[in-house]
């Protein structure tokens, strides 16, 4: 099982700082958009005068809303990446239980408070309720970079489809949770919590 490419949708990298910041305005305005108004009704434009950008700005970067979007969620696989990755090192040696949490935690927290993270999380939800494997496949393959060194495991094909397999189900369990209640249904919450242990106990203990 190979890793999927990271998904690339800017037209140009930005070089200079200046530009680098632009594109932050950018996807800032653009996730904050789809909070306000949905995928449907967003447009460059809406999303170039929230900037403060000209048009021209967002069509160097994007030839369309949907790069756009798909850029904000690669953005957020960073940023997640990111977080789990300071919340692995507060865990210590804690043990691949208290990873998996950090894991799904930090999940469910860009759920509840990320702009735009409802529509596009990493990617997977435009047309609204469109469900791809890509994404998913991306995500596994962090974590299982990740998880792999703090576990002490070689990230070998094995463990890549054992992540696979526990991102696949989080995610349509945490999807069912959020739209049983707009912060997350708790008890299905924990429900997939202990299925992701007993899942995973049987190749991490």
């Amino acid at each position: 099982m190979k890793p999927v490419p990271p998904a690339t949708s800017l037209r140009r990298a930005p070089v200079q700082r200046r530009s680098a910041e632009r594109l932050t305005r950018i996807l800032d305005a653009c996730a904050d958009l789809l909070d306000e108004v949905g995928y449907d009704a967003l447009s460059t434009r809406a999303v170039a005068v929230r900037a403060g950008v000209p048009i021209g700005s967002v069509y160097r970067f994007f030839g369309n809303k949907r790069q756009m979007a798909d850029a904000l969620a690669q953005r957020n696989l960073e940023r997640y990446t990111a977080r789990v990755t300071e919340r692995l090192k507060e865990t210590g040696d804690a043990g691949w239980r208290a990873a998996v949490d950090a894991v799904l935690d930090e999940y469910l927290a860009m759920k509840r408070t990320a702009p735009g993270f409802s529509l596009v999380d990493f990617g997977n939800q435009i047309p609204v309720g469109t469900r791809h494997a890509e994404p998913n496949h991306r995500v596994a393959d962090r974590l299982t970079d990740l998880l792999s060194g703090y576990l002490d495991r070689a990230p070998d094909e094995d463990l890549r489809r054992v992540f696979l397999v526990a991102v696949e189900t989080a995610d349509t369990l945490v999807h069912l949770a959020f739209r049983v209640a707009p912060e997350g249904e708790v008890k299905i919450i924990e429900e997939t919590r202990q299925m992701l242990r007993a899942y995973l106990a049987r190749v991490l203990d």
